[in-house]
């Protein structure tokens, strides 16, 4: 199990689904944790009390991190509280799902600047202090839907799509200072929003998924837990799909 003791992590949109099972994933493999919500004071609030209760470090930071203030904020408290910052889990994301005819143009914009925006920010605003250090490690949550794509998300999956595009960009620019940047692209995952859908409707996609489930946010929280350590030194610029088979 990799282990992350003196390892300081911002997770962004982690109070709640698979930002919060990533944030306490690395914290209990020993992370100190900035858990970053922009909405949902009580989860993120929740979810520090609980890292420390197990004798974990943690905190909560309010941060709109599509606003550039905000992003640069978050990571400059992370920093000026712990000293430095070594793992950054781009996390934060929404859906304005909707076919293209009657999509709006403002709910593409919220989609490609929660999702892909932030995570330039959120890279940007710690890339400096990562390669003064000679270390660092970015994670970019992205999906299934950003390779093979889905109707009526046209907005999804752009921004989704787009955060792979970033990941091997930015992954060849720091490559020299020891810095590596990853992505996870999860298929479907039971969170607290889809864990109530109709049985019929699982069973129809379980259909489209080889292993004959949905997987669970444990699955993803693991591989960047895989990517963030020291083991996946030697990977960077790699998109590890996470869905099953779906993608394959």
């Amino acid at each position: 199990m990799a282990q992350f003791t003196d390892r300081v992590a911002v997770v962004t949109g982690a109070s709640r689904g698979i930002g919060r099972g990533i944030a306490l994933e690395l914290a209990k493999r020993g992370a100190t944790v900035v858990v970053n919500y922009h909405s949902s004071p009580d989860a993120a609030n929740e979810i520090v009390k609980y890292i420390v209760s197990i004798g974990g470090a943690a905190m909560a930071v309010r941060a709109d991190v599509s606003q550039e203030e905000d992003a640069t904020a978050l990571i400059k408290t992370a920093i000026d509280t712990y000293g430095k910052i070594d793992i950054l889990v781009n996390n934060a994301g929404v859906t304005r799902d909707n076919v293209i005819m009657m999509m709006k143009a403002e709910d593409f914009d919220t989609v490609i600047n929660t999702n892909l925006r932030s995570a330039w920010l959120c890279s940007k605003a710690a890339i400096r202090s990562m390669m003064r250090k000679r270390y660092g490690r970015i994670i970019n949550i992205s999906s299934v839907s950003g390779i093979l794509g889905n109707g009526g998300q046209s907005n999804y999956s752009a921004s989704k799509a787009g955060l792979i595009g970033l990941t091997k960009a930015l992954a060849r620019e720091v490559a020299p200072r020891g810095v590596t940047v990853n992505a996870v692209a999860p298929g479907f995952v039971l969170t607290d929003l889809t864990k109530d859908l109709p049985e019929e409707m699982t069973n129809q996609l379980n259909e489209h998924i080889p292993l004959g489930r949905w997987g669970e946010i444990e699955d993803v929280a693991y591989a960047v837990a895989f990517l963030a350590s020291d083991q996946a030194a030697y990977i960077t610029g790699h998109t590890l799909v996470v869905d099953g088979g779906m993608a394959m």
